[in-house]
């Protein structure tokens, strides 16, 4: 075989078994990649407090109640379906982007960020049953369920 002006050899089975068992372990690496991505991301909203919570929408919108034992529920306020896969796309100390998407109702990123254990200000925008929407709010516990 001949590259750049110089003969190489063929590579042998040995090595091509080991380029194989490497790209393998590469391709599976990409797939294992977005759940460790996930858990980390996704703690920041286990570190809220459980209980009531109250969404005050920025447009006006008659505020929200809902019960958070995850700090999941903030995530869906457009889409309620159990059924959607989310994955964390950034993520710091003190807020979390995650994207997801609903088979039967659409898909969104939302951006929730940490000021306390108890308030949090959440950015969303995507769309729900066809239709786009955009949205800032205000969380804050109020109490227990």
């Amino acid at each position: 075989m001949r590259f750049a002006g110089k003969f190489f050899s063929a590579p042998s089975g040995r090595v091509l078994r080991r380029l194989t068992a490497l790209a393998a372990a590469g391709c599976a690496a990409m797939l294992i990649g977005p759940v460790h991505a996930d858990d980390g991301g996704l703690a920041l909203l286990d570190s809220l407090q459980k209980g009531s919570w109250e969404v005050r929408f920025r447009d006006g919108s008659p505020p929200r109640r809902l019960c958070v034992r995850t700090g999941r529920e903030l995530l869906q306020l457009y889409q309620n379906s159990p059924n959607c896969g989310r994955y964390s796309v950034d993520g710091t100390s003190n807020s979390v982007t995650v994207q997801y998407s609903c088979r039967t109702e659409g898909y969104a990123r939302t951006t929730v960020r940490k000021e306390t254990g108890t308030l949090v200000q959440i950015e969303g925008q995507g769309v729900s049953r066809g239709r786009p929407f955009q949205f800032t709010a205000e969380a804050r516990r109020m109490g227990a369920c």
